[in-house]
């Protein structure tokens, strides 16, 4: 049975890229960024192929592709784009897929709609959270989002430093599970990227 994961987080550089190599590369599913803004030259879908390793992911081209590093609705004004999600359209595979949000869940794509609204029936949704103050209640309001919306969360992800007092609060009050977690490390790179997949492919299945 294939699946589809939708990867979002509680903001902006909270490390769901580095989270969407790691799952792609557990899976050696197919990768889509609907949505990229800026760094065209090195984006999210540049960094992923670099750092999954199998040869059976398959990178989807962007529905977007913004010039600049800001949020999507005002990036595609300035780049003389109407975007709406009826013309982002979920590719067709039939691997496991892993779609990569922008931002957090509430990042608007227009004056409308937002990026939970990329979310479809059945997606298993990975929440990214990092440790800084405020970062409780970014993941449980992003959690209530989800709730809010009828979309229930397959886990979360926390990256970075460790902090055990917040993370046990979220894990109480949210009852969502936790997939794995990503150490602060000196760098990612394919072999970095392996060891963290094989760690979280179990609870990913």
């Amino acid at each position: 049975m294939r699946n589809e994961f939708f990867i979002t987080g509680i903001g902006t550089d909270v490390g769901k890229t580095i989270a969407a190599a790691i799952v792609t590369e557990a899976l050696e599913a197919d990768y889509w960024k609907p949505v990229q803004a800026g760094d065209l030259d090195n984006s999210d879908t540049h960094r992923v192929k670099k750092l999954v390793s199998n040869k059976k992911t398959y990178y989807h081209h962007n529905s977007f592709s913004l010039t600049r590093a800001m949020s999507p609705h005002a990036a595609a004004k300035i780049d003389g784009i109407r975007m709406s999600t009826k013309e982002i359209i979920r590719p067709q595979t039939d691997n496991d897929l892993v779609v990569e949000g922008a931002g957090g869940l509430l990042v608007p794509i227009n004056d409308k709609e937002t990026i939970i609204d990329l979310i479809k029936p059945g997606d298993k949704v990975i929440l990214v959270s990092r440790h800084y103050l405020g970062s409780i209640n970014h993941t449980l309001l992003s959690l209530e989002v989800l709730k809010n919306r009828g979309i229930s969360c397959f886990g979360i992800i926390f990256n970075g430093e460790v902090n055990e007092a917040s993370e046990e609060l979220i894990l109480k009050l949210s009852e969502v599970p936790v997939l794995g977690r990503i150490n602060p490390e000196p760098y990612f790179d394919r072999n970095v990227i392996k060891e963290y997949a094989e760690e979280f492919r179990e609870k990913l299945l």
